[in-house]
């Protein structure tokens, strides 16, 4: 081996481990880091549910429109016109449904109105309406057929035929109250 040989030689060594130190230098530069995002865990997210009791906060995303606030941790009011997006439950497909609601008609909408008819729209299809003329604590039940739950959700539109309008303290529209409402297997 030549002098000149062995000087080339190393200081081609020298010159690649510089390449080498600078790429390690430098990668974190160049490279964009890449943000790891956390979803959320299956006790975090929301399912939907096939009963809705509306003294629980999680079934907001579920009242589509119509509800006002929780009241004594138990039940709300509603407007002249409300809507809840409730899950067929297991075994619905084959056998279909009940659509209850449990509801009370308060004294003040008596008072107010003499009566109330609730009339209710399941996936499209009316469903026989019912009217209360007394003050006091009902179950609206209706049957629904099979061929309503075949999608991940059902959409029950519910109508007053009247509600207390607007007034002085309280600039709220006010139907009736519900406890809860939900689909049951038959």
């Amino acid at each position: 081996m030549t002098h000149t040989w062995l000087i080339e030689r190393r200081a081609a060594v020298r010159l690649g481990c510089s390449l080498i130190v600078m790429a390690l230098v430098l990668a974190p530069v160049a490279c964009k880091r890449k943000k790891v995002r956390v979803g959320a865990t299956d006790e975090e997210t929301p399912k939907m549910l096939s009963v809705l009791n509306m003294g629980d906060p999680k079934i907001e995303p579920q009242l589509v429109k119509g509800f006002h606030g929780i009241e004594a941790s138990a039940w709300r009011w509603t407007e002249k016109q409300f809507t809840v997006a409730l899950r067929p439950p297991f075994g619905s497909v084959q056998k279909g449904a009940k659509l209850s609601v449990h509801l009370t008609v308060p004294p003040v909408t008596i008072e107010k109105l003499k009566n109330v008819a609730l009339l209710a729209t399941a996936g499209g299809s009316a469903l026989p309406a019912e009217t209360y003329t007394t003050a006091g604590n009902y179950i609206y039940v209706r049957e629904i057929p099979a061929s309503l739950l075949t999608g991940d959700s059902l959409r029950v539109d519910f109508q007053l035929d009247k509600a207390i309008a607007p007034s002085g303290a309280d600039m709220r529209e006010l139907g009736i109250i519900v406890l809860n409402v939900g689909l049951e297997s038959k």
